[in-house]
């Protein structure tokens, strides 16, 4: 298991690479985080050695995929592990069908639609062209969005300056999205149809050589392994 501290955006792709599954920040018992593994000093520095920078940097570059996969958290995956991962936690029916069969919201279905139709849209934007940009609407926007994640749909696929600009200083940089089959093509990253039974023993094989006793016993239950 690694130990120790990070200092460069390359050590962060190896550790991702030998752990699997890397949360933000402490999530998974006696397992590594971002946070815990990197210098406290290099975040939010903005250069090329902050962390924070690295979380939209990772997905961008196709090393791993991000977004709030587990206990509503935010989770690096390795381009390993993600399409076990996906087929585990996503699902076999189209996003259109589980609406109709009300397993998902209408805002939901929006959202998605809309992530659809301008890959790569930044929240602001997606807020904004989805109609959910009123105050009332930012619970079940972000209720929305984490669902999407949650369910694999979509990830997090990097960070992007708002377009919409009220004033000479309201421009800022805030996280984009895209559907996760075109992030997936888009880094090259094998799409099948894989059994969710057959895609457990893959993680479950995966994860044993990676993980200590305690996060296993973690993972075991988060992807009823």
């Amino acid at each position: 298991m690694f130990q120790g501290k990070i200092s460069t955006y390359e050590d962060a792709v190896l550790l991702i690479n030998e752990v699997g599954i890397l949360p933000l920040a402490p999530l998974i018992p006696n397992h590594p985080s971002l946070y815990d593994n990197t210098l406290g000093e290099q975040w939010l520095t903005g250069t090329d050695a902050d962390p924070w920078l690295w979380r939209t940097r990772l997905p961008r570059d196709g090393a791993a995929a991000y977004g709030k996969f587990i206990k509503k958290k935010p989770v690096l995956i390795s381009r390993e592990l993600f399409p076990w991962v996906k087929a585990i936690l996503g699902s076999n029916l189209s996003i259109e069908v589980r609406y109709q069969q009300g397993l998902i919201s209408k805002d939901t279905l929006v959202l998605y639609q809309q992530i659809r139709e301008e890959e790569g849209i930044e929240t602001r934007s997606l807020r904004l062209k989805a109609r959910m940009h009123g105050k009332e609407m930012k619970k079940p926007f972000e209720r929305s969005l984490l669902e999407l994640q949650e369910t694999m749909d979509i990830v997090i696929s990097g960070a992007k300056e708002s377009r919409i600009i009220l004033d000479v200083n309201s421009a800022w940089k805030s996280s984009s999205f895209e559907s996760t089959d075109h992030w997936m093509e888009n880094v090259s990253i094998l799409q099948t149809d894989i059994h969710v039974e057959l895609a457990k023993k893959e993680l479950k094989n995966c994860l044993t050589g990676k993980c200590s006793v305690e996060a296993m016993g973690f993972l075991n239950k988060c992807f009823q392994l």
